[in-house]
């Protein structure tokens, strides 16, 4: 079936959480454009990511994702850039150290822009417009202009998804000079830590270990290479995401070369629809959300349209359950795929399963809620002879307060103080260095202290 697939065959099935435009012919010109615009990634980058994902499914690597819930245009600034690099290098530093394996680095960045909604429509005081479906579609203003969803818009999302990579590949290049070293971290929320103690002794022996590879290699930590950061975002738009994918010379088949690593939503997760069709061709290593829906035969059903071949590092299973579900519904597939012989590598998403309301109405989520999915997580896939190989989280590089808890306790009240993101609540840098530090002991104790 490959062989006849083309990037528009995708075009011919039912496609959910597409935009609807009002101009048909304003929207190819657009694409038109786009698809005459250099790629944003390589080929050899795509691959590079497919080989060490292949070996963090054997446990010889472990994959930290981790990036914003939706992208703003507003937010493509080198500061808020920098920051989110900055906590990504950071947390790896330390899982580097708890888990002893080399950290695959993927940004949910240069690119989210899309998200998916409930409703195709929202109605305020009876004024019913087109749900706000991020800025690569509409604008976020309740007003008839704004939620007309544009088709220029991809182009936007092209040029903003540049101007990041090559700033993240400007600074990456560059080194990040001094991270190592624990007085340019922010380790302020240590001293509220109920193991205050141990946290600050684990950075201590993290710097210890950093000095002595300096010294003995005669090169800074932070000189990492120019591909040590990868690019991921979920493949929604499916327009956008066509006029982005090529065939490249000397290699078969297509690479969608606006991203390294495209995931698939449970929204968009139907083996018979447009979503799974177009990802089903393209040769990028892909991920796929799992939730508390999703049923072996579903699960099977998507392994054999999007791996037929078997090939390793080619599926990510992202499994987001929620913590009072998790250990009812994680085993099931677990067991699934260990009888299939699918190789996977289990990521887990412990943010989406465990969103909840306010009384005063604002979506939050709970360190504790998410630290409990995480570690349950990774004891059901040590019980069942599994290998869990990665972490996904939607965070803050900045101090944001959209999460509640952690070692400062952040409380409702604390919501109003920094709430920023325009859909999903995300982890501060705090709370996302402090999940690192949990991440890397829980799996110390796992492994036997090693």
């Amino acid at each position: 079936m490959r062989d006849s697939w083309t990037p528009r065959s995708w075009r011919a099935f039912r496609a959910e959480q597409q935009p609807r435009y009002d101009d048909p012919g304003e929207l190819e010109k657009a694409l038109g454009k786009l698809a005459s615009l250099p790629p944003l990634v390589t080929s050899w980058e795509i691959e590079r990511l497919k080989s060490q994902l292949a070996e963090a499914a054997w446990g010889k690597r472990f994959l930290l994702q981790g990036g914003a819930c939706a992208e703003s245009f507003e937010g493509c600034r080198a500061d808020v850039i920098t920051n989110k690099l900055k906590i990504l290098l950071q947390m790896s530093l330390v899982l580097t150290y708890g888990l002893k394996r080399q950290i695959i680095r993927v940004g949910r960045f240069a690119g989210q822009y899309a998200k998916p909604r409930s409703s195709d429509t929202e109605t305020r005081d009876g004024v019913t417009l087109p749900s706000y479906r991020g800025e690569l579609v509409n604008g976020i203003a309740f007003d008839q202009k704004s939620r007309r969803p544009d088709p220029w818009r991809l182009l936007r999302g092209y040029e903003h998804s540049a101007l990041t990579l090559n700033f993240i590949r400007a600074l990456v290049e560059g080194g990040f000079a001094d991270l190592h070293h624990p007085e340019y971290w922010d380790l302020d929320f240590v001293a509220h830590a109920t193991r205050a103690r141990e946290y600050q002794q684990m950075v201590e022996k993290i710097s210890d270990s950093l000095n002595f590879m300096e010294t003995l290699a005669g090169i800074q930590a932070g000189q990492i290479s120019r591909v040590d950061f990868f690019c991921s975002h979920e493949a929604l738009v499916l327009p956008y995401e066509e006029a982005q994918t090529r065939q490249v010379p000397h290699k078969e088949g297509y690479f969608n070369l606006s991203t390294h690593f495209p995931w698939i939503g449970m929204r968009t997760a139907d083996p018979g629809g447009a979503h799974v069709q177009y990802c089903r061709g393209i040769r990028n290593p892909l991920g796929i959300k799992i939730g508390p829906q999703m049923t072996r035969d579903w699960l099977m059903d998507l392994m054999e349209q999007l791996n037929p071949e078997r090939e390793e590092g080619r599926i990510t299973l992202i499994h987001r359950m929620g913590h009072l579900k998790v250990e009812k519904l994680l085993p099931p597939l677990v067991e699934a795929v260990i009888d299939s012989g699918h190789p996977v590598l289990w990521s887990c998403d412990p943010m989406h399963g465990n969103t909840e309301t306010t009384s005063t109405g604002v979506k939050t989520r709970r360190f504790e809620n998410i630290l409990s999915e995480l570690e349950m997580s990774f004891r059901i896939h040590h019980e069942m002879g599994s290998f869990l190989g990665g972490v996904h989280f939607e965070l803050s590089g900045d101090n944001v307060t959209e999460c509640i808890g952690g070692a400062r306790g952040l409380k409702e009240v604390d919501l109003e103080r920094a709430y920023e993101s325009l859909v999903d609540p995300r982890l501060n840098y705090e709370q996302s260095l402090e999940m690192a530090l949990n991440i890397a002991r829980s799996l110390s104790l796992i492994n036997g202290g090693g």
